[in-house]
């Protein structure tokens, strides 16, 4: 399962709304799925961070694997993020997302996210674990 830096965010800064569902998500999903980021994820969750060690130390006691990024999944991540702005997409900082969710989909591993919104729109097909509005 490839885990969104929200969900790592959430936990690494005790976000005040969303921590206990990604800690809820994280235990339950890892009893049955090996849990991955990428180096995308990576750089975005190292900002709450003093020191490369210390995030190794969390990461490794969340059972997270760092695994790179296949070449197919950063081509489809490039073909996606063209179809967002033919679409009128505005926003220049979303191409990260589209890295993740390429992977996610090339790489047939569940995704686990609080932002499903834009997965869902650009990578059909692709299994997503977030909150639904009630």
């Amino acid at each position: 399962m490839l885990v969104d830096s929200n969900v790592l965010i959430d936990v690494f800064g005790d976000d005040p709304v969303w921590l206990d569902w990604s800690v809820t998500q994280l235990r339950n999903y890892s009893k049955i799925h090996r849990l991955f980021i990428n180096p995308v994820i990576y750089a975005e969750v190292s900002v709450a961070f003093s020191s490369i060690e210390h995030l190794e130390q969390e990461l490794d006691a969340l059972q997270i694997k760092v695994v790179e990024v296949p070449r197919p999944a950063l081509f489809l991540a490039a073909k996606a993020h063209g179809e967002y702005r033919r679409r009128g997409g505005t926003r220049t900082g979303v191409l990260p997302d589209f890295f993740i969710g390429a992977q996610a989909l090339v790489m047939r591993m569940p995704m686990l996210t609080r932002d499903a919104r834009r997965y869902e729109t650009y990578f059909s097909g692709l299994q997503i674990v977030a909150p639904r509005p009630n």
